[in-house]
C-alpha cells in the first residue's frame, strides 16, 4: 500500500473515531449498561446461604444485581400469588410452593434442590437439661415455636404428633429466625428451630437432636422456581442453575443442608 494510501485509512479511521466518542459520554467515555435487578424471594432459613452466593453470582453474570426478599415461605407465597414483583421463589416446603404453582405463578416445574431437618435451639450448656420434646412439656420450661402456616411450624406440629406431645409454646412466630432470636435473647428456655440455623448462632445457642425431627411431615424439602410473568427470566433460570450447581451444592453443604 502506497504511503497515500496509509493516509486515507488513517484519516477515515479518526473519522470513525471521532463518531464513536460523540455516541459516548462527554469526555468520550461510554457510558457502562445498566444493571439488571434480580429479585429472589426466599425462606428465612436460606438468608446465610444466599446471602453468600448472591456476591458470587453477580461477578459471574457482570451488570446483574441480586436483590433478596427473606421470609415465612407462606407470607413469601402469598405475596408472589397476589402479584408482588419477584424473579424467583425459593420455599422451605412443598406446601408453600403448590401456594404459588397452583395460582399460575411458577413457570414450569419447581426444583427439590435441598433438605432440612429441626432441632431443638437451647442455651449454651443446655442448663434445662433438654432431651428431646417431652422435656419442652410442662411450665419448667419455655419455647417458642413457628406459626403452624409456616414450614418450620407445619414440621413441629408433625414432630409433635409423633411423639405424642403438645406444646404451650409463650409465642408462635412468623418465620424461624424470629424464634432463633428469643432463643438467643434469653427470652425463651428453647425454640423450635432447624439444625441449618443453629449453625448461624455462632454458639449463642446450642442444638438438641431428637428422633422425630426424622418423621413424616417433620423434614423439610426446600424447592426453588422461576415466577411466571418475570422480565428477567433468563436471569431467574440462572440463579436457578447457579444454586444447583457446584458453588450452590458447596455452600449448602457446609451450611448443613442435605442436598436433593
Amino acid at each position: 500500500m502506497t504511503r497515500a494510501g496509509r493516509s486515507v485509512l488513517a484519516a477515515l479511521a479518526a473519522v470513525l473515531a471521532l463518531g464513536v466518542a460523540a455516541c459516548g459520554e462527554p469526555g468520550g467515555e461510554q457510558q457502562a449498561p445498566p444493571a439488571r435487578t434480580l429479585t429472589v424471594s426466599a425462606a428465612a432459613s436460606l438468608t446465610d446461604v444466599f446471602d453468600e452466593l448472591g456476591p458470587r453470582f453477580e461477578q459471574a453474570n457482570p451488570g446483574t444485581e441480586v436483590r433478596f426478599n427473606f421470609g415465612g415461605s407462606d407470607t413469601l407465597a402469598q405475596q408472589i400469588v397476589q402479584g408482588a414483583p419477584a424473579d424467583v421463589l425459593a420455599t422451605a416446603s412443598t406446601r408453600t410452593m403448590q401456594t404459588a404453582q397452583q395460582a399460575g405463578r411458577i413457570q414450569g416445574r419447581p426444583v427439590t434442590y435441598a433438605g432440612n431437618q429441626l432441632q431443638i435451639a437451647v442455651q449454651p450448656g443446655n442448663p434445662r437439661g433438654i432431651i428431646g420434646l417431652a422435656s419442652l412439656v410442662g411450665p419448667q420450661v419455655t419455647e417458642s415455636v413457628c406459626a403452624p402456616a409456616v414450614p418450620c411450624g407445619a414440621a413441629t406440629e408433625a414432630a409433635e404428633r409423633a411423639a405424642g406431645v403438645t406444646l404451650d409454646p409463650v409465642s408462635e412466630e412468623q418465620d424461624v429466625r424470629s424464634v432463633l432470636q428469643r432463643v438467643q435473647t434469653r427470652n425463651v428456655d428453647a425454640g423450635l428451630v432447624y439444625l441449618t440455623d443453629i449453625r448461624t448462632s455462632d454458639g449463642r445457642v446450642q442444638g438438641v437432636d431428637f428422633s422425630q425431627a426424622a418423621a413424616r411431615g417433620a423434614a423439610q424439602d426446600y424447592l426453588i422456581g422461576a415466577v411466571t410473568g418475570s422480565p428477567n427470566v433468563d436471569l431467574a433460570e440462572r440463579w436457578i442453575a447457579f444454586v444447583n450447581g457446584p458453588q450452590g451444592d458447596a455452600a449448602l453443604t457446609q451450611a448443613g443442608f442435605e442436598l436433593r
